[in-house]
């Protein structure tokens, strides 16, 4: 099934288990005030809307660049907005040493893509273009929205079960006994929109990847790219730099933390040893079927970025 309609499918059954549940707490317990749980949690996500741009910026310790302090750099951002036909994104460098890249803002037109000072010594300059290709299709689809949207649906959930555990319903119809069933079947609504929104993320970035290629990217590039960054993630010791962006790590081309695992299943893909991943290598993947691991699918099940092998085995399919 194409990434547009799974995306389109899980966005159906999410906002759908949101009606079926506030329907079910209408019809069978009378319980009247559902909806100011569902007002609230989107006016605490039009806040964090709002404010995530100021916490994204700081946590990652961005630094705005001009033109003149980044020349190359201003020029393929530039290059690969116009090709998206979206407005140029502010271009930013993260002070922190940890190799990676990002993309944050509120709409197209307060788009942000940032790299890290780590990254910029790391990558070649066509495999700096596919990575800035992934981080502006993110902007170009609209990413930070749709995805503040989809987390609303967990967190109604969590405010219902709450509401309907501790609240205190008994004087309703039904009583204490069954608004706790309730909440426990809210609870469980909870953990299962949590891995659903999770999954949304993970299209987002099979998404992003097959924008990368649109926009002009070789396959094997970014697929090189990103085994760059997966080995030098793994080899990353700075724990509390680490810390610091745990809350933030889904704005990221890969999720840090997984990469001491990812590294052993791509340096296979690396028959010379060279450190890349190049075409006939990536052309090898197409050729293999990937199996995983019963734990490194439980990994990916709650992970907001796909498994790195799956990704890469995608991008060779993209390979025309």
């Amino acid at each position: 099934m194409g990434l547009n309609a799974r995306m389109f499918l899980l966005i159906a059954l999410l906002f759908g288990i949101l009606y079926g549940v506030f329907t079910g707490i209408g019809i069978w317990t009378g319980y009247g005030s559902a909806m100011f749980y569902i007002i609230i949690a989107f006016g605490f996500l039009g806040i964090q809307y709002l404010v995530s741009p100021f916490i994204v910026r700081r946590t990652m310790r961005v630094k705005w660049v001009s033109d003149k302090d980044e020349p190359e750099l201003h020029r393929m951002v530039g290059e690969l907005a116009e090709k998206a036909r979206v407005p140029k994104p502010k271009v930013g460098i993260s002070q922190l040493a940890i190799p990676n890249a990002f993309a944050f803002g509120r709409t197209q037109r307060d788009g942000r893509v940032c790299v890290t000072q780590g990254l910029l010594n790391l990558m070649s300059k066509d495999e700096l273009k596919a990575v800035l290709g992934h981080e502006i299709s993110h902007v170009k689809h609209r990413d930070m929205i749709i995805m503040t949207l989809l987390s609303a649906v967990p967190l109604v959930m969590y405010w219902i079960a709450v509401s309907m555990m501790w609240g205190g319903v008994s004087g309703r119809r039904q009583g204490g006994g069954y608004a706790a069933l309730i909440g426990l079947g809210a609870f469980a609504l909870y953990f299962l929109t949590n891995l659903l929104v999770l999954y949304g993320s993970r299209i987002r970035e099979y998404h992003a990847d097959l924008g990368s290629v649109k926009l002009g990217s070789m396959p094997h590039h970014l697929a090189s790219a990103l085994y760059r960054l997966v080995y030098a993630n793994a080899r990353f010791k700075g724990r509390e730099e680490l810390k610091r962006v745990e809350g933030v790590k889904a704005f990221f081309l890969n999720d840090p933390s997984r990469s001491w695992r990812e590294i052993r299943e791509l340096s296979e893909i690396d028959l010379d040893m060279s450190g890349t991943i190049d075409y006939d290598e990536l052309m090898e993947v197409r050729q293999k079927e990937v199996r995983l691991s019963r734990t490194d699918k439980l990994m990916e099940l709650f992970s907001s970025h796909p498994n790195m092998l799956k990704r890469v085995k995608h991008l060779s399919t993209l390979v025309v």
